[in-house]
């Protein structure tokens, strides 16, 4: 039976992950951190082993003596906002304990497959659109930054014949999302004024262009770049960039809202530093090498998590 690893349980990409891969018959191993230990949506049947990537010892040992056969590394301080805030923290998390990571894997065997989960962030403000795995890597932020780091050593790691992957994962969404992210925030938020409980929505910077995608069909990418043949660095992205506002009249739509302008207002203070304009992605590679192609699109995305919303309050 294949054992996996999976970091990053917690969040919407890790309980996908971990559903994708116990419906295979996988057996599912995944470190949390204490004040975690009981994730949402995170199946019964994953063994959870409490612990800290950060802690490179500790976690060295668990996966010596996990000894996987693939390790997924989703965890991260995952909000952009955030690594302004902790950009020390976050350089630890999402740069140094990533490439920490990679190198305990290393040592389990050369049997062992490494998917890092990186992010369009690395890419920054990109002088061309849409990117590819040839953009050259330029990160604005603290966390495109870290990303950076640990997307540069996966490279580094395949030179040394470790089955490493780096997947540059674009935004994507589900109603797993929890509210702290802003696609969230707005269905939320839609969802509340819908029904009444709500009267506005504030937001930043609305003219944000992003290519969001479906959670699951990106998890799908990683199992995939898994199990290929050769290792490689895959753009996975829909192609299609939406803005901010893009997204907000999508999701007062299928709430039944037409006439929504009024009913937003955008706030300086939840701009971030500096914001890449517009990040899409090309994922020809992926489709040629993986057989990878996204199976929802934008208006699925935005739906879903409005309906989902919208019962849950009710």
């Amino acid at each position: 039976m294949t054992r996996a690893l999976v970091t990053g349980i917690g969040g919407q990409d890790g309980s996908y992950l971990a559903e994708r891969l116990l419906a295979e018959g996988t057996e599912v191993h995944a470190l949390v951190l204490r004040d975690d230990a009981s994730p949402p949506y995170c199946p019964p049947e994953v063994t959870l082993h409490v612990g800290d990537l950060a802690d490179v010892e500790a976690t060295r040992r668990l996966v010596l003596d996990l000894a996987p056969d693939e390790v997924y590394n989703l965890a991260a301080i995952s909000s952009v906002a955030q690594s302004w805030d902790e950009p020390d923290l976050t350089a630890r998390v999402n740069g140094f304990a990533a490439v920490a990571l990679m190198e305990s894997a290393r040592l389990v065997g050369d049997h062992v497959r490494i998917v890092q989960a990186s992010s369009a962030e690395i890419f920054g403000q990109p002088d061309h659109s849409p990117q590819t795995e040839h953009t050259p890597v330029r990160p604005l932020n603290p966390y495109g930054a870290a990303k950076a780091f640990a997307h540069l050593t996966v490279a580094v790691h395949r030179q040394r014949g470790v089955h490493a992957s780096s997947l540059v994962l674009y935004n994507h969404e589900s109603p797993r999302r929890p509210t702290r992210f802003v696609t969230r925030k707005i269905t939320a938020g839609v969802a509340a004024i819908a029904q009444g409980r709500a009267e506005s929505l504030t937001l930043g910077n609305l003219d944000a262009r992003r290519d969001w995608g479906w959670a699951p069909d990106y998890v799908d990418a990683m199992v995939r770049a898994a199990r290929a043949d050769e290792p490689a660095d895959y753009v996975i992205a829909t192609g299609v960039g939406h803005t901010v506002r893009d997204f907000v009249a999508t999701a007062f739509r299928h709430a039944g809202i037409s006439d929504w302008e009024g009913l937003v207002s955008s706030d300086a203070a939840l701009t971030r530093p500096a914001d890449a304009t517009d990040l899409t992605g090309d994922a020809s590679r992926a489709r040629e090498r993986l057989g990878w192609a996204p199976t929802v699109d934008f208006d699925g995305v935005v739906s879903a998590m409005v309906e989902a919303d919208l019962r849950e309050i009710t």
